[in-house]
């Protein structure tokens, strides 16, 4: 491990990030060197601030990055998560899923401004950011033209680590205001296996059925999960292409 990024227990190994020595101090590498030089641990020190008795601020941050696998990793944690660790308080606990949560949605807004969305592996791909470390199941429409660009991908409900709701009343009511054509439905199981379940061959056959009503195109329901855990190995599972149409 770097030696600036490790613990030292004597006096000094509680002052703020402030009063560390200078070849410890991730702000003066920051102001010299630019933010790309700094290591994960050095970045997290930096909204930190400040360590406990017995352990400076950068070993504090090299900790939670070490817990949580990669600084990628604590995107996924939530404020229970960061508040029950040593040295992170309520305030720094919000302070840090605020920040996380800010890059989660620039790298959703970093995607292409309106990609072709009309099979279930480039659908997977433009969600991998977004599922990224959701505990719950949740449930969006990909609102899309005649040509099967995204006009816009709306969020309409979330639900527990087992369910989620799909009614066919809040999913086309997207659609149909901003005037889609076509549109998928997509949801996450948060357990990895993308198999689908009783409840979700039920909804599909529901929004089939209201699709043929309204007059929208449903192109397919595509059900996002974990590669490592899917026994096809794909992450995904695609209707359509399940021939359950």
């Amino acid at each position: 491990m770097p030696s600036q990024i490790i613990a030292k227990e004597d006096a000094s190994s509680s002052l703020p990030l402030a009063r560390l020595p200078s070849h410890e101090r991730p702000q003066e590498r920051l102001e010299k060197l630019g933010a790309r030089a700094l290591q994960d641990a050095e970045l997290i020190a930096m909204l930190l601030r400040t360590g406990t008795a017995g352990e400076n601020v950068l070993a504090v941050a090299s900790r939670l990055v070490h817990e949580a696998g990669s600084l990628g990793g604590l995107v996924s944690w939530t404020r229970d998560d960061f508040a029950r660790r040593r040295g992170i308080g309520r305030v720094k606990a919000l302070q840090l899923v605020t920040v996380m949560e800010i890059a989660r949605r620039i790298l959703e807004q970093g995607k292409e401004a309106s990609p072709v969305l009309d099979n279930p592996e480039v659908i997977y791909s433009f969600f991998q950011d977004i599922i990224q470390g959701l505990v719950v199941e949740k449930c969006w429409v990909l609102c899309l033209n005649s040509r099967y660009r995204l006009i816009r991908c709306e969020e309409i409900t979330s639900g527990t680590a087992q369910s989620t709701l799909i009614h066919p009343r809040e999913t086309f009511r997207a659609a149909l205001r901003l005037g889609a054509t076509a549109m998928v439905v997509v949801h996450n199981h948060p357990g990895g296996d993308p198999e689908p379940s009783r409840a979700d061959m039920t909804s599909t056959r529901q929004l089939l059925e209201a699709a043929k009503v309204l007059d929208v195109e449903l192109l397919d329901h595509v059900i996002l999960g974990n590669p490592a855990i899917d026994r096809a190995g794909q992450g995904w599972f695609s209707f359509k292409k399940a021939g359950l149409w």
